[in-house]
């Protein structure tokens, strides 16, 4: 069982002074200049290309999936709404 103490590729874990973990990419100090525009926007369109994008049958099947909840979510609240609105007519009418 892995223990939330041991980094899993077992490299040593880094922690600042302190002693806070940091990451690899991430320093926590103040002396880190801004990115420029330019630089932002192209490791934008690098992240991008690394995107796994779904096929047309996966965007298909997780709009049915999304359709299906949304209209049982509707149904419960509709349900719970109109139920709550005749009770509270039953008690102050």
């Amino acid at each position: 069982m892995h223990h939330p103490s041991t980094p899993v590729d077992g490299a040593p874990k880094r922690t600042n002074d302190e002693g806070i973990l940091v990451s690899d990419r991430h320093e926590l100090s103040g002396d880190r200049q801004r990115t420029s525009p330019i630089t932002f926007y192209r490791q934008v369109i690098a992240e991008l290309r690394k995107v796994v994008w779904p096929t047309r049958p996966q965007v298909v099947n997780y709009f049915f999936v999304v359709l299906v909840f949304v209209l049982i979510m509707m149904a419960i609240v509709a349900g719970l709404d109109y139920g709550f609105g005749k009770a509270m007519f039953a008690v102050f009418a």
